[in-house]
């Protein structure tokens, strides 16, 4: 058992006063949140937590190892802290991987003036479009994109959002016409993203509500500027997220269809597999990626 990572999960949990905001914050499940109360509560021999369907209360026991564990955690803080206003503190070998559209688009943009900040640092920057082990890649840190983060060692925390959209190039559709219901979808040439959770149908949100658009794609590609560069060659529709629509969409390349319909969107995730915090490393990395979607 991480003792540290627990510690700091159950100081959330006791400071939120839920378990459900609590796992929320750190970025993982009410169930594994629970579990782990559980197996701490089994190795100190003492209940810290009595839940009902509507309240949770603290036992002595409880509000003692949460006093402690406060004070321990807010030592290792400290500790960070000098750590990192050290002049010259983030150095070593940073391995970090994420999609390639991902790592195009967002990351290779900053990762000169990230260099230049940090020049006693190494950079490992391994793009993949496949969900890769990071633990046995041996990266430090993880970008993943999605719906929601199973449950796992990892830890994940939401650094952002991207919304998803319908596009096709002027050109396309002044040749097959532009639909206006979602169900017109379906009469056109599609471009789909192969490892996509969405490559033969796209449930969007819309006035109706949500709504299921089958779709049978002409083409389908495992790389979304692939994707990108084949609608603005006027190919058929398709959908992007938006760190690659926005640009092409900006010069007139590609327009919205359906421009009141977008698909479910989707967070941004920085996965590390420190349970209690992360080192100087990821954390200039993150503030830089921060600085980079808030832009």
């Amino acid at each position: 058992m991480d003792k540290l990572s627990v510690m700091n999960a159950y100081c959330r949990i006791v400071e939120r006063g839920s378990f459900a905001r609590a796992a929320e914050d750190l970025g993982v499940s009410p169930a594994l949140l629970s579990r782990e109360v559980k197996l701490l509560e089994e190795s100190l021999g003492c209940t810290l937590l009595t839940r009902t369907t509507r309240s949770m209360s603290l036992t002595d026991a409880g509000r003692l190892y949460y006093e402690e564990s406060r004070g321990i955690l807010d030592a290792v803080g400290q500790v960070e802290d000098r750590i990192r206003d050290r002049a010259g503190s983030v150095r070593g070998h940073l391995r970090v991987n994420a999609s390639s559209s991902f790592g195009q688009m967002v990351i290779a943009p900053f990762l000169p003036a990230f260099l230049d900040a940090h020049p006693d640092l190494r950079v490992t920057l391994s793009l993949d479009d496949r969900v890769v082990d990071m633990v046995e890649g041996g990266f430090d840190l993880s970008i993943r994109i999605r719906s929601g983060m199973p449950d796992s060692a990892l830890i994940a925390r939401r650094i952002g959002a991207m919304r998803q959209r319908i596009f096709a190039s002027p050109d396309y559709l002044g040749r097959a016409g532009t639909p206006t219901r979602p169900e017109q979808i379906a009469g056109h040439q599609i471009v789909s993203f192969l490892l996509g959770d969405h490559a033969t149908e796209w449930q969007v949100n819309g006035p109706e509500g949500a709504q299921t658009i089958a779709v049978d794609p002409r083409v389908a590609v495992g790389n979304s500027l692939v994707l990108r560069d084949l609608l603005i060659a006027g190919y058929g529709i398709g959908t992007l997220p938006d760190f690659i629509s926005n640009a092409a969409e900006a010069r007139g390349e590609l327009v919205r269809v359906l421009p009141h319909h977008e698909l479910p969107a989707r967070d941004i995730y920085a996965v590390t597999a420190s349970r209690f915090g992360m080192d100087t490393r990821v954390a200039a990395f993150l503030d830089h990626l921060r600085a980079a979607l808030a832009g």
